[in-house]
């Protein structure tokens, strides 16, 4: 099995932040606690206050745990990182041995390196979106700070190499790749310059810029009438015009794009580096197209069908079933839709090895999630309302997707299978040596190669027998076997 198989494969089995470790026995003390523990009897997990209050246990000392919905926190001593959110997403913290940072809902956010020093390469930010940013880097040639819309300076943000204003609209003033470009106030009155770049623009009316040898670019009544030319140095330089919504035109040495009543009717004509052509009847809803790697048959909203640089794509009576493959690097892919969401199942197959078994995960929202690693281990839940949204959150799926966790399973492997109802209220597993069930901490049933055991309360009073003896009677006894709790083995 190849590496990104694997990766797949281990993203899908552990999609519920599962550890994975081999789960020896349970002690149920619901609502209250229930913890799972491995083999040499260490707790590798824990719920607390049906699913409120939670722990686990991961490899290389990692650990995570909190408070659901309201606090998540999570450290790996591998890489000295210590995360934590409350009240997702709301507030966020991160510590790493070079920065902290911590953000409230991605608007207020600050970042500073764990020295005491600060550089070019380690700043100190703090930003209030979109009315105060800083930037302090010890350099005065780097370092900012500004309040929008009053006064500022920004530095190497926002896709731009600098960015000033003052009592904005009113002035604004951009620099990006030589190009300064002034507004007063802004958008109506411009002007740029630099780098061989110039050009003025009084919007909406008209506007015009031009850099010789590389573009020249104009319009009138913007968006209405409009002329752009680049690539101007090539023996056909690239032209497109248009006088919307009537006409629009591109032409170049490799397309020619016609318009008409845009956007709803035309075609393009592609010659390089790839043929195709494609006409337009009623965009986007009648559409037929051909070339060497695209091709396109849409009769929407009934039917399209549509081949995209190795993706293929159908739609079946928009937006009810949809159906993609494609693939991705080592893998196989492929998915199935109804109506976006409420069914959604994607497969991942080896491309070297088509043989083994597929990955899988599908949801029915709002009621069902299964994930099958392909490899004997599968889990799902009920409901499951959320992760069909967020199928790559991590701290969704922590804190949130729990609470609505009615009813879970959990196959480690083939014959090896734990599932709980009510928040572990109810639980029961079953394995090659071994099997486990639990009603909380009223009554508990479990067998394996030392026998059988029978307790109420956890061991208030019970029942137990031995291979070599019949059932005995037993009071106050809190304690397991051990070979009872030891993890089955495989011959």
């Amino acid at each position: 099995m190849n590496l990104r198989l694997a990766r797949a494969l281990l993203a899908l089995a552990l999609i519920t932040g599962a550890t994975g470790a081999a789960l020896a026995g349970e002690s149920n003390y619901w609502p209250f606690w229930v913890g799972q523990t491995d083999e040499a009897g260490k707790v590798q997990e824990w719920q607390a206050i049906g699913p409120l209050i939670f722990k686990k246990y991961g490899p290389e000392a990692m650990e995570s745990g909190g408070l659901r919905p309201l606090y998540l926190w999570k450290q790996t001593p591998a890489e000295d990182l210590k995360e934590s959110t409350v009240l997702y997403p709301i507030f966020s913290q991160r510590t790493s041995p070079g920065n902290r940072s911590w953000t409230v809902f991605n608007l207020i956010n600050r970042s500073r390196p764990a020295g005491p020093a600060v550089t070019d390469r380690d700043p100190s930010t703090f930003d209030i979106w979109p009315v105060y940013f800083s930037r302090e880097t010890g350099s005065p040639g780097t370092s900012y700070r500004a309040v929008f819309p009053i006064h500022g300076t920004i530095k190497r943000r926002l896709g731009y190499d600098r960015l000033d204003w003052t009592l904005f609209p009113l002035y604004g003033r951009s620099e990006k790749g030589g190009v300064i470009s002034t507004n007063t106030p802004w958008p109506f009155i411009n002007r740029s310059e630099g780098n061989g770049h110039h050009g003025w623009a009084l919007w909406p009316l008209y506007g015009q810029a031009e850099k010789p040898g590389a573009y020249r670019k104009s319009y009138l009544l913007w968006p209405l009438m409009y002329r752009n030319e680049t690539h101007l140095a090539d023996p056909v330089p690239t032209v497109k015009a248009g006088f919307l919504p009537f006409y629009t035109r591109e032409k170049s040495a490799e397309v020619v794009s016609e318009c008409y009543l845009w956007p709803f009717f035309g075609y393009t004509d592609r010659q390089a580096p790839k043929r195709y052509h494609e006409v337009r009847y009623l965009w986007p809803l009648l559409v037929q197209g051909r070339g060497e790697e695209r091709h396109v048959n849409r009769w929407g909203p009934f039917y399209t069908h549509s081949v995209v640089k190795g993706v293929d794509k159908t739609w079946v009576g928009w937006p009810l079933i949809r159906q993609q493959q494609w693939r991705d690097g080592d893998l196989d892919r492929s998915r199935y839709q109804l109506l976006f969401f409420v069914f959604w199942s994607e497969h991942q197959r080896s491309v070297a090895r088509p043989d083994l078994p597929a990955a899988s995960r599908t949801h029915f929202w709002p009621l069902l999630t299964v994930w099958d690693n392909g490899a004997g281990r599968l889990q799902a839940q009920f409901p499951s309302p959320l992760d069909v949204f967020f199928p790559e959150n991590d701290r969704i799926r922590q804190l949130y997707g729990p609470l609505f966790a009615i009813y879970r399973l959990d196959q480690r492997a083939p014959g090896e299978v734990r599932r709980s109802v009510l928040w572990n209220a109810i639980t029961w597993y079953r394995g090659p040596q071994r099997s486990e069930f639990h009603l909380g901490p009223l009554f508990s049933a479990e067998a394996g190669p030392s026998g059988r055991r029978l307790a109420i309360g956890n061991g208030l009073i019970g029942l137990r027998r031995s291979p070599t003896r019949g059932w005995r009677l037993f009071l106050f006894d809190f304690s397991r076997a051990k070979d009872q709790s030891a993890p089955p083995t495989t011959p």
